[in-house]
């Protein structure tokens, strides 16, 4: 008989653990909540617009190449990627923006237009930052990280100590380039990983290294074929998928859990692996005792930002933005304090905007522009119309000094979404966005654990828990946790 395994979630996290546990020989079924899969990588389409609502860009491909591999498919077969050039456009001010180069050799030379210098710097800077993706892609992303002991092995312990991986990206920026703009650029990246660059350590200028060396891509049909071709994978492998299902309760006796109780059934499968929000399945679908962490751990945790988000459909093109454009024409020492340090919203926000219909004419009817805004936010912040309509407003107005006219009238469709929204849809934790933050506190065995502390055959994934915020942790994280409940069942049978 298989093992019989439910799987909380069918977002990034819970579709690759289904898939690889499925491959590994388990009966799994996933339980969603919503009437579809994707988690925060879900799809809204109205009036011929379609909307990514979460995740836009698609960095770090051989994850997503590895992830596919592993059931002996490749990407291709499943959707066609297109790489952007410019990989992005950031705004400074008005009259200044600076579209990015994909080319390798142009973008030296555009750093070399902007400070003499910066064209070698930048090469020595990515030349480091390549050492430290192949660290941490190759080495210690691909790890449970419940203990320390994992990372104690010469050939890793050798490579951290090749780069300087422990002082704040803030000064490791500093030290190679001098223009302010060109080490707001450098420092841009960690937005995704949810803490100011003067607190996430110099070991993620690998992000600059994915940005810069292995492009920024967008998979024709948007980030949902991706969820599709992942599902149909999942599937294939023999795995059930059951939406509009929420989970209602986990009962736990003797260490193990006894039954999973949702607004449809009961079951009682041999494993439960949750990459819902670890908070939710934390502290309310376990009863206290069978909690791995107090209600005071989870408020002393530093969650990943928030954000305010508008999903816009025009009757008009904007050709004057890139498919993802950057905001910088603001603060962002201000804007980080707002979210990390002095939670409040900000004065003056940082913003970006993604345009998928620029590369992909099926987002949009013809003539007409699909538009994502998003605002990165403090999570926990209060969340009602009026604010959402004040930033809008805010955004549209710094939109119309970029753009040489306002856009608002030509806006035919209209969404917010907010954290009471991350809230209703996802029990985010404080609706966050991205989850926790990557900060050196909270890093490998530092994070909530893949495995319960308190329930023998309860497992996590998800961007609450290793390796951290992002579609392609969320990817591995999945495959992480099932290769983990592999080889612990495996040595369960072998102590029988």
């Amino acid at each position: 008989m298989k093992k019989t395994a439910i799987v909380i979630g069918a977002g990034f996290a819970g579709i690759s653990a289904a898939a690889s546990l499925a491959r590994r020989g388990f009966a799994v079924t996933v339980l969603e909540k919503n009437d579809g899969p994707g988690g925060r990588a879900r799809v809204w389409s109205d009036q011929g617009f379609t909307f990514d609502m979460g995740p836009s860009f698609y960095w770090m491909p051989e994850v997503f190449e590895r992830f596919f591999a592993e059931f002996g498919e490749r990407v291709q077969d499943h959707y066609e990627l297109k790489r952007l050039d410019p990989s992005y456009s950031v705004v400074f001010g008005p009259g200044e923006e600076w579209a990015l180069p994909a080319d390798p050799i142009a973008l030296r030379a555009f750093f070399e237009s902007k400070e003499k210098g910066a064209g070698a710097q930048l090469d020595r800077f990515l030349n480091e930052a390549k050492l430290k993706y192949d660290l941490g892609m190759g080495e210690l992303v691909y790890r449970p990280s419940l203990s320390w002991m994992e990372y104690a092995h010469p050939g890793l312990l050798t490579g951290l100590l090749r780069t300087k991986v422990f002082r704040s990206l803030r000064n490791h920026v500093k030290a190679h380039f001098t223009d302010p703009r060109l080490r707001l650029l450098m420092e841009f990246p960690v937005l995704f990983l949810g803490a100011s660059p003067q607190n996430t350590p110099a070991l993620y200028s690998l992000m600059n290294y994915a940005d810069m060396e292995l492009g920024t891509w967008y998979p024709m049909g948007g980030m949902g074929r991706v969820v599709e071709a992942m599902v149909k994978v999942a599937e294939k492998q023999g795995a059930e998928f059951r939406y509009d299902e929420p989970v209602e309760h986990i009962s736990v006796e003797k260490g193990r859990i006894k039954a999973v109780t949702t607004a449809k059934g009961t079951y009682s499968p041999d494993l439960v692996l949750a990459s819902a929000d670890y908070h939710h399945v934390d502290q309310e679908l376990l009863d206290r005792s069978a909690r791995s962490y107090s209600a005071p751990y989870w408020e002393d945790r530093t969650m990943a930002p928030s954000g305010l988000l508008f999903y816009l459909g025009l009757d008009r093109q904007l050709s004057e933005l890139e498919h993802h454009t950057l905001f910088f024409d603001a603060s962002l020492d201000a804007h980080s304090t707002a979210i990390y340090d002095e939670p409040a919203w900000p004065a003056e926000p940082l913003f970006y905007t993604s345009c998928a219909s620029h590369s992909d004419p099926a987002a949009a009817p013809p003539g007409c522009e699909s538009m994502v805004i998003l605002i990165p936010i403090a999570p926990g912040l209060e969340d009602t119309e009026p604010t959402r309509e004040r930033y809008y407003d805010l955004v549209m107005e710094r939109l119309t000094k970029h753009l040489g006219y306002d856009p608002r009238p030509h806006v035919v469709l209209k969404r917010s979404y907010c954290i009471n929204d991350l809230k209703a849809d996802h029990n985010a934790f404080r609706g966050n966005a991205y989850g926790l933050a990557n900060t050196i506190r909270q890093t490998g065995p530092l994070r909530p654990s893949m495995k319960s502390k308190k329930v023998k055959n309860l497992y996590y994934a998800g961007q609450l828990t290793v390796p951290g915020p992002g579609v392609p942790p969320a990817i591995i994280s999945g495959q992480v946790v099932a290769k983990l409940i592999e080889e612990e069942f495996e040595h369960d049978l072998q102590h029988a």
